[in-house]
């Protein structure tokens, strides 16, 4: 149905208005609604989620712009949230498989918990989209009501309609002595000297300080989408990396996802004396200090190929320790743990000839690194694979469980005199144990009758006594989300601490009507205009200005 929102002041107003945006008269009110306070709130300006007959766009739209819906969207990620703290999430560990890790340590209710996709809550599908929707949430509801408000706040009219101005929640109603235009001089005067900034016209006034507080909360739903959006950038490749790296001593090793290589050049551990140890923990072995000489490498060609040797250049050096890390271009390596269990760093094994006795060798074969290219006497080794923790998968082909040189093995192609012209596989075991259990004479059957490769002797095997943990993180939105929530903190500080008072008269008759609002702290604004009034010759007590109150 068609509705007039034409106001009787001649201004046409859009449909939604409350207020009217020129002499403010409440649109639609009637005699019986006199002396109930306004609904002041966006100052009764009309808003798109308030349009008549939406499309499909408007609908979209009235739902993200309504704050029951953002309060409900904030409260389900709430819950969402705290389910993901019922159980450590996946990326809390080091080497877990997660498929059996919750079952086995949480039970059933483990097993569901890993089923429901919980145990990755924060990087699940659901709880991005919540978050996204909380963000675009923030987006229309404050372009609904802030672009509005501030058209109306720009525009504001200095003679109101004497039913608006005493509709307010402080009112004052009485007669005026002598020249109107001087009594209102006289009160702008004594409002300036509180620090109201007030315009006149003629016999009518209008005075406010304190405007800015009103886009505290839209400041702070700015600094909040800040935040949000940072937090969703996180997702973005090279944006954000949490993960860790074992170098043992002496090792220079790859960081995952990125061309940087780091070197432990030397781990170093200091432990507490016996004497420095309360009564209750002598005996036990307490780190003081533990300590990684770091240099940091960025790899300028060759980065994690396999047919020649990264070239690497050295970018920064640093001694880590507990909460004092290498840091490079948003690169940091923290400190994170240490292991002295002995970790095999290389073997000097020799090539025999079973069937003359002789043995080749011995060459030099690192764990991490080793060349790709050997030749023995009439022999080479041609090194095409090799395994940090061989096993065997399900589909019977060699895995390695990780990058740990817990069960190495390597696979060699021999060439020389006696074999084949492409030459035959060997596959090589550096430790004894792995040996007996992979049935080395098996794997190798085809040459094990004419060649083994093996070390002679402990003092051709070289152990490396530390291997250091160290947490690499880049965190690129970090600066993001630091300056999102200073936003959102300016924000609420604005909205806390000020509030935007405003003061409206006029004078008809000998007779001033005067009311006033406030967004916040109607005792403050009560007293102030309380105050304003006696030293222009009326003298009333603030309470009495309340909407209804007993003006004598």
């Amino acid at each position: 149905m068609f509705r007039n929102t034409k106001c009787e002041c001649g201004h046409q107003n859009p449909t939604g208005t409350v207020l009217c945006e020129s002499c403010g008269k409440p649109q639609g009110d009637s005699e019986a609604d006199a002396g109930i306070p306004l609904e002041m709130r966006y100052d009764g300006v009309a808003r798109r989620s308030q349009k008549s007959n939406p499309g499909m766009i408007d609908r979209i739209w009235n739902f993200f712009s309504s704050v029951k819906i953002a309060v409900w969207l904030i409260i389900i990620t709430l819950i969402g949230a705290s389910l993901g703290t019922i159980f450590p999430q996946e990326d809390s560990f080091l080497n877990i498989d997660p498929s059996t890790y919750y079952a086995d340590n949480y039970g059933p209710l483990g097993a569901l918990y890993y089923a429901l996709g919980l145990s990755h809550t924060y990087n699940s599908w659901w709880f991005i989209g919540l978050l996204v929707m909380i963000g675009t949430s923030l987006v229309v509801c404050s372009l609904d009501r802030v672009l509005p408000l501030y058209n109306a706040l720009q525009k504001q009219q200095i003679r109101k309609h004497p039913r608006f101005i005493l509709r307010q929640k402080t009112v004052y109603q009485g007669p005026v002595e002598g020249d109107a235009d001087a009594w209102v001089e006289a009160f702008a005067a004594q409002l300036r000297s509180k620090r109201y900034r007030v315009y006149t016209e003629g016999d009518a006034l209008l005075a406010e300080k304190y405007r800015f507080s009103r886009w505290g909360p839209y400041i702070n739903h700015i600094g909040l989408i800040v935040f949000l959006l940072a937090v969703l950038a996180r997702a973005i490749p090279g944006w954000q990396m949490d993960s860790y790296v074992t170098i043992p001593e002496g090792d220079t090793v790859r960081i995952t996802g990125t061309n940087y290589y780091v070197k432990n050049e030397k781990f170093t551990v200091q432990f507490y004396s016996e004497n420095e140890l309360p009564t209750e923990l002598k005996g036990q072995a307490r780190a003081k200090l533990y300590r990684t000489e770091a240099v940091l490498y960025s790899c300028t060609s060759a980065c994690g190929g396999t047919t020649r040797e990264p070239e690497l250049k050295e970018v920064a050096r640093h001694n880590i320790e507990v909460n004092s890390p290498l840091e490079y271009k948003g690169l940091k390596l923290f400190q994170f743990d240490y292991d002295n269990t002995p970790v095999l760093k290389a073997v000097k094994p020799v090539l025999v000839d079973k069937k003359s006795g002789k043995a080749y060798g011995p060459f030099e074969l690192p764990m991490h690194n080793p060349p790709l290219e050997y030749r023995i006497g009439p022999y080479s080794l041609t090194l095409k694979q090799n395994f940090m923790e061989f096993a065997i998968g399900e589909d019977g082909a060699p895995i390695t469980k990780s990058r740990d040189p817990k069960a190495p093995a390597f696979v060699f192609v021999i060439q020389g005199p006696g074999l084949a012209a492409g030459g035959e596989p060997y596959i090589y075991f550096p430790l004894q144990k792995d040996k007996a259990a992979f049935s080395q004479d098996q794997i190798n059957k085809a040459i094990a009758d004419r060649f083994e490769i093996k070390v002679e002797g402990m003092d051709r095997v070289s152990f490396t006594e530390y291997t250091t943990f160290l947490n690499a993180r880049v965190d690129k939105a970090m600066p993001y989300i630091w300056t999102g929530l200073g936003i959102s903190m300016l924000g609420l500080i604005m909205g806390a601490y000020w509030q935007h008072r405003r003061i409206w008269l006029r004078i008809d008759g000998g007779s001033v009507a005067l009311g006033a609002h406030t967004n916040k702290n109607w005792y403050g604004l009560r007293a102030e205009t309380s105050a304003a009034l006696a030293k222009v010759g009326i003298d009333v007590k603030p309470e009495s200005l309340d909407n209804g109150g007993n003006h004598t």
